[in-house]
């Protein structure tokens, strides 16, 4: 197990606070229940919408189009 100390604004403080004794948690435990469900909602994408992406031939050609002018340096960043 780490430890970490981070800084925040104190009404970020106090908003972290009231939603961790609303759920019954210390503090520390809401920060990682929080943490894990963000990281496990927003960052992957579920069974059946990716069925949905990978059925959706037109998106997935011009993904595999954006990922050949990426291999060749074809793209310009904005």
């Amino acid at each position: 197990m780490k430890t970490v100390t981070m800084r925040v604004d104190d009404s970020v403080y106090e908003m972290m606070k009231l939603a961790a004794e609303g759920q019954k948690r210390n503090l520390s435990n809401f920060i990682e229940f929080a943490t894990l469900q963000y990281l496990t909602s927003a960052q992957y994408v579920e069974q059946d919408e990716m069925a949905q992406i990978v059925a959706d031939k037109t998106l997935v050609a011009n993904l595999m189009s954006g990922v050949e002018d990426l291999h060749k340096g074809d793209y310009t960043l904005v």
